[in-house]
């Protein structure tokens, strides 16, 4: 049941960076733009970046049948994870050195998607999570591409949530030192937009390439 921590999902280490909420699991997932799905075969584990979306209580990924990762997947238990990093927290000392996250780990028995209609949604919301508007301006997938492109669901069930955020938490006798201390925030921006050169015409830039993460999303780090 979503909402509830597992055995397996339990946060142990600094447990008060810990939740389980769907609401602040689901805003992580969608925010984030790449996710790491790992696996084992044969006894040895791997890992993988792809890209991601979410549809309710369900996070879908793809890629080729070829692809021995999403193959492996289907059917298997994995473990799927999402983070985001907000900043560098200088302290003074060395020990005391971290940084703000935020971070989503998922475990559960994947499938592959076998609807066809399943499929066309998953695709459409993965091309609309990278960029939001972008399915109904391109060409839709045709039949030998549909059929050459592997889906993959992983129900959100098992899931949980960490973060860090603030200023370092330094020993009291280190406090008197003389070294800057604080946080060096982080942003993911984008750049203006490099129009492709075999472009026919001068095509208007879509707004949804004008791509920003809201400064509320950095917030924490004020605290």
């Amino acid at each position: 049941m979503r909402g509830k921590a597992t055995p397996r999902t339990t946060v142990r280490r600094v447990p008060g960076r810990g939740a389980h909420d769907p609401e602040s699991i689901d805003a992580l997932i969608d925010e984030a733009l790449i996710c790491h799905l790992g696996f084992t075969e044969d006894s040895v584990p791997y890992v993988i970046p792809t890209i991601h979306a979410r549809l309710g209580d369900t996070i879908y990924f793809h890629g080729s049948p070829a692809s021995r990762a999403l193959r492996r997947s289907g059917g298997a238990e994995v473990c799927l994870t999402v983070t985001l990093l907000d900043g560098l927290v200088l302290a003074r000392s060395a020990f005391h050195h971290s940084m703000n996250y935020r971070s989503v780990m998922v475990l559960g028995r994947a499938r592959e998607v076998t609807d066809a209609e399943e499929k066309l949604c998953a695709l459409r919301a993965i091309v609309n999570h990278v960029c939001p508007g972008r399915w109904d301006e391109a060409r839709r997938p045709n039949l030998k591409e549909f059929t050459k492109t592997l889906v993959v669901a992983l129900p959100l069930e098992e899931a949980s949530l960490k973060t860090r955020s603030g200023p370092p938490v330094d020993e009291d006798q280190d406090l008197a030192r003389d070294v800057w201390a604080g946080v060096l925030p982080l942003e993911m921006v984008a750049r203006p937009p490099v129009p492709d050169d075999l472009m026919m015409t001068d095509t208007h830039v879509p707004d949804y390439l004008h791509w920003t993460r809201p400064a509320e999303r950095l917030s924490d780090l004020a605290d």
